[in-house]
């Protein structure tokens, strides 16, 4: 068994982890919106493990399931968890998520809809998750709970999202160009796989250790 199987193998393990740690502290949480954290964790537990062994319950289309459903619902959590709560920002929120929902417009006419990942809607998409990912970070330095960093849910799921979700945009991006030169694919690719463990790791972290952010 070769490094990305194994890999893969973990993932879904890790993925079970975090969304078991979700569930444990549910009744914690279940009177604030982070609430809504803890169901997002576990849904997306299932939609990994729909998309690893679903095929052996139905026939479907993987890379649709993927692409227009469980990429765009990562998305949305995470433009609401940003904006509409850490920044209290709502407006910004519905204008975010309706801004990459336009993005399936161009994408149906103008781009390769064959791809396992759909590199325009989600490079848009990452893009603006970026945005959010470096102003939360800034909120993080400006403020004087900054040396409690350590109790911050925000903080640990900000590296988790920034590790993962933007480390890894170039790769999908520029994925049909990457992917002719088998060794750079190999190191992202473990690259992806890494990262996404460490950024389940970082929520089941932030669950466990944080509290109310500021």
């Amino acid at each position: 068994m070769n490094l990305p199987q194994i890999l893969y193998d973990i993932i879904t393990w890790v993925e079970g982890f975090t969304a078991l740690i979700a569930l444990i502290y549910y009744p914690k949480v279940k009177n604030q919106y982070w609430k809504y954290f803890s169901i997002y964790l576990i849904i997306i537990f299932f939609c990994e493990v729909f998309g690893k062994w679903g095929n052996l319950l139905i026939e479907y289309d993987r890379a649709k399931f993927f692409n227009y459903f469980v990429i765009p619902l990562e998305y949305i959590f995470f433009y609401w968890l940003y904006a509409a709560k850490s920044f209290k920002k709502p407006k910004l929120f519905y204008g975010l998520t309706i801004a990459y929902l336009l993005t399936f417009i161009p994408n149906e006419l103008f781009f390769n809809k064959n791809n396992l990942i759909f590199s325009f809607n989600y490079t848009f998409g990452g893009l603006i998750l970026m945005g959010l990912v470096i102003y939360e970070f800034h909120k993080q330095v400006n403020s004087k709970e900054i040396l409690h960093f350590s109790r911050s849910k925000m903080f640990f799921i900000n590296i988790g999202v920034t590790l993962f979700y933007i480390g890894t945009m170039p790769f999908w991006t520029f994925h049909p160009i990457i992917s002719e030169y088998k060794d750079i694919w190999n190191i992202y690719y473990s690259y992806f796989q890494l990262s996404l463990i460490v950024m389940y790791l970082l929520f089941s972290i932030s669950i466990i250790r944080g509290k109310n952010d500021y």
